[in-house]
């Protein structure tokens, strides 16, 4: 499949982007390349913001086939690897408004969790924030996007690859896990 000019620079940007490595009680050991992190099995820092719509409903939205894990799966949360020398906050308003448009809004942490799988090491903080704003999706990372109630999400999870990591982060904030 051949990727156009914009996504192969997106991809070059992802590789030599440089995120924070940390250990397993969470505290920094130093920044490396996102892939040389994921490559040997290193612990990064992740953000999952959930946003609402103020309906009450969960922006759910598909990741782009290029995604390096989860490519194509639904994800129930805007959010990305914390950056070299970027607090969590700073990190999820990042993100948010990258993936999804969304700037300007309140975010709440819910807390954090650790999240370990073998291609996905990663110490996680959970934000929320509500917003009414039309969505602007970044087309290198979001394929399509909608609002649906957060149990449903779990319910099409059991049908529809989901990301394993935000349904975690999901979980938690509706204080099932």
């Amino acid at each position: 499949m051949a990727i156009s000019a914009r996504e192969a620079a997106h991809r070059a940007a992802s590789d030599a982007e440089r995120v924070t490595w940390v250990d397993t009680d969470d505290r920094p050991l130093g920044a490396l390349p996102r892939a040389e992190l994921r490559e040997r099995g290193l612990i990064g820092r992740g953000t999952f913001i959930l946003l609402f719509n103020g309906a009450g409903q969960l922006c759910v939205h598909r990741r782009t086939l290029s995604k390096a894990i989860y490519p194509g799966y639904w994800d129930v949360a805007a959010g990305g690897m914390v950056q070299a020398g970027e607090e969590y906050g700073e990190s999820a308003a990042r993100e948010l408004e990258e993936e999804l448009g969304i700037a300007g809004v309140e975010l709440r942490e819910h807390g954090r969790f650790f999240f370990d799988q073998p291609d996905n090491r990663l110490w996680c903080a959970v934000f929320s924030a509500i917003s009414d704003a039309p969505l602007v999706l970044q087309p290198e990372e979001v394929l399509e996007a909608r609002f649906i109630p957060p149990h449903a999400a779990l319910g099409e999870a059991l049908e529809r690859p989901y990301c394993p990591d935000s349904l975690q982060a999901l979980r938690r904030y509706l204080g099932m896990g």
